[in-house]
């Protein structure tokens, strides 16, 4: 009995130890507690179990799990951190690559419109405000102004197209420069009459988006703003905000309006090189009239005013360009001249960076014809004026209209300037042919022009001036302008003044061996 007892109890403490043995067994065989299933959740019983584990070995275990979870934590945000960071540059690759391709297609699609010329194109309105200290409306051309001129490409190929085409002092405007946008800026103030010139210039514009029209107008004046906003879309209509009148010296009150137009003139310049980002401009005044072939001339010199560093202007005006002065049956007939014309001409943007910052507070015109800005550039003018003036009234008074101005003679054939090849008026090509030409010609006497009978032919012919006087008295028996500014005579080159007098072309000219001006000739 006491045997079986004992073989009982052995076979009790067996099972006891089996069972703990298989139980802890069980135990040891469990996935960690509190770990991520699958499904993502955490496992049942992990609050208890993650509670309170009593004992060394749960502590241990618990703070085993928790180190392993962070170090996988931490894995995984390096992890998320690198495909963030890949993410980010791809992205940076594909936007880049995105802006290029809309750029290459805004630039193809661009050029293929300018090239073809569709000035068919229906108007874009402007519906944005300049803001130039104080704000004034716009009005927008056809084509948006300051888009059209902003393409850095376009202006490279051009670039290209100029510098190709005047190797060997040789320029082809027919293709020198298509594509460039060629602005008319209309300088405008109280006359109402500035639709005699806005209707020329629409009338004979062969395109709205090559040539957009830019109206700037002082004064305030609301007749003359009617006139200029019934045109709608076919102009820009902006407005000087500063009306106010200018402190000047007691002794330049009556000089008042000329300090208003400089103020002017510096505002309306600014807003189309630096408002509307254009590159060139063309300027003319609310009281002149253009020819029909005014926007072929200026586009066919706009590669040679851009090539030729002795150039700073192009203009449409002669000074001496009454009937009786200028050859008619030469029409397509250039100068240079180192007189500042003005009355309907073109500037570069560079010139106007470099203008700009001493603009003068009055008589902005002469101050052009000073030395310190001239630098001896000279600009190209036509024997037949493309442009006439018909503003007798104005600040100026009338100054040599009724005598000069209102017989200039404006051109009425249209010659096709961008099929010509122009390179014989950059300097070197023109000096040559110029100073043979007059200083070979005959030298005569006024009174053997006057006369004739003695003159065979057409000419050229030279008459000779020494001095300041000799220079007036000559100018006047011949019925040219005999006033000089900072010692350079109107339509002057190297001190020559080229004209035709009773169907002779005549040369009055100084010296042979000149070498500059002299401004005390004023």
């Amino acid at each position: 009995m006491v045997r079986k007892k004992g073989s009982l109890i052995l076979c009790g403490a067996f099972l006891f130890v089996a069972w703990n043995a298989l139980l802890l067994l069980y135990l040891w065989g469990r996935p960690p507690i509190g770990r991520l299933g699958e499904g993502g959740g955490a496992e049942p019983g992990g609050k208890e179990e993650w509670g309170m584990g009593g004992g060394k070995g749960g502590r241990a275990n618990l703070a085993g799990e928790v180190i392993r979870l962070a170090e996988e934590v931490e894995i995984q945000l390096e992890t998320q951190k690198k495909l963030l960071k890949q993410i980010e540059s791809h992205r940076a690759v594909w936007a880049r690559q995105k802006d290029i391709g809309k750029r290459e297609t805004e630039d193809a699609k661009e050029v293929k419109e300018k090239v073809v010329h569709q000035s068919s194109k229906p108007p874009l309105p402007l519906k944005d405000r300049v803001d130039d200290g104080d704000q004034s409306e716009v009005k927008q051309t056809q084509n948006p102004v300051h888009t059209v001129a902003s393409d850095s490409k376009l202006e490279q190929q051009q670039d290209t197209e100029i510098k190709e085409e005047t190797e060997n002092n040789k320029v082809v405007t027919s293709t020198g420069s298509p594509e460039v946008v060629i602005p008319i800026l209309v300088i405008a103030c109280d006359r109402v009459t500035v639709k005699r010139s806005l209707d020329r210039l629409i009338q004979y514009r062969p395109s709205p988006e090559l040539y957009p029209i830019i109206v700037s107008q002082d004064c305030g004046h609301a007749e003359t703003a009617r006139v200029i906003g019934s045109y709608g879309d076919q102009v820009t209509h902006i407005s000087q905000p500063d009306l106010s009148d200018i402190r000047v010296r007691p002794e330049h009150r009556k000089f008042q309006g000329y300090y208003k137009i400089a103020r002017h003139y510096r505002w309306a310049l600014n807003q189309v090189f630096n408002t509307f980002s254009q590159s060139t401009v063309v300027i003319v005044e609310d009281d002149l009239e253009v020819a029909p072939d005014f926007f072929e001339y200026f586009r066919a010199l706009y590669p040679i005013l851009r090539s030729d560093p002795t150039l700073w202007c192009v203009s449409a005006w002669n000074d001496n360009g009454r009937d009786a002065l200028v050859d008619p049956s030469k029409a397509e007939l250039l100068h240079r001249t180192d007189f500042f014309p003005g009355l309907g001409w073109m500037l570069l943007k560079e010139m106007w960076n470099e203008l700009e910052p001493k603009w003068p507070s009055a008589f902005w015109d002469d101050w052009m014809r000073q030395p310190e800005q001239r630098k001896d550039r000279s600009c190209i003018r036509p024997e037949i004026s493309r442009t006439i003036t018909f503003g007798r009234k104005g600040v100026s008074l009338g100054q040599f209209f009724d005598q000069y101005l209102r017989y200039i003679k404006l051109n009425t054939e249209f010659v096709p300037f961008t099929k010509q090849d122009l390179s014989y008026l950059l300097k070197e090509k023109y000096d040559e042919k110029f100073i043979k030409e007059v200083y070979s010609a005959p030298l005569v006497k006024i009174e053997d022009l006057q006369q004739g009978g003695s003159l065979k032919g057409p000419g050229p012919y030279m008459v000779q001036y020494s001095s300041r006087d000799s220079f007036k008295v000559f100018s006047r028996n011949l019925g040219v302008m005999d006033d000089l500014k900072s010692g350079v005579p109107r339509t002057g080159y190297r001190g020559v003044v080229s004209f035709l007098y009773r169907g002779r072309r005549v040369f009055l000219a100084p010296p042979e061996g000149w070498m500059q001006y002299d401004i005390s000739w004023s």
